[in-house]
């Protein structure tokens, strides 16, 4: 007597059912693909729009007590918000945190402002900027 064959004929009774799990994990995988790139494009649109005020920090001269900090600062014209400024020890150690505000109806504007320290800063660093 012969072995029985355990295979279907090909193409007699339609795909098999790993085919079908393939496919609908192909179809999800690409669903949740697309909705992954709409989430980070909505986020990054809103964060780029959003942003009114930006600035960057030119200069800084530190002393015993003080860091004064030349600012270029970005923003709409009308906006006003605030950038926030730290300096640091050279150990690393935060020796000073202030917010400075921006309002007026220029869009660019240079400004030297002065953080107050509990020690020598070696560092003038621009944290960010808010928009009211």
């Amino acid at each position: 007597m012969g072995t029985a064959s355990t295979r279907l004929p090909e193409g007699r009774y339609g795909r098999s059912s790993d085919e079908r799990a393939d496919r609908k994990l192909k179809v999800a995988g690409s669903l949740l693909g697309v909705v992954l790139l709409a989430l980070i494009g909505y986020f990054a649109y809103h964060y780029i729009a959003q942003n009114e005020i930006s600035a960057q920090v030119i200069t800084f001269k530190a002393s015993d007590d003080a860091v004064r900090v030349h600012l270029e600062v970005h923003k709409d014209a009308g906006a006003s918000g605030y950038c926030t400024l730290r300096s640091q020890s050279a150990e690393g150690a935060e020796v000073g945190r202030a917010d400075f505000r921006f309002t007026g109806p220029a869009t660019r504007t240079d400004k030297v402002v002065t953080l107050r320290t509990t020690a020598r800063g070696t560092t003038a660093e621009l944290l960010g900027c808010h928009a009211d």
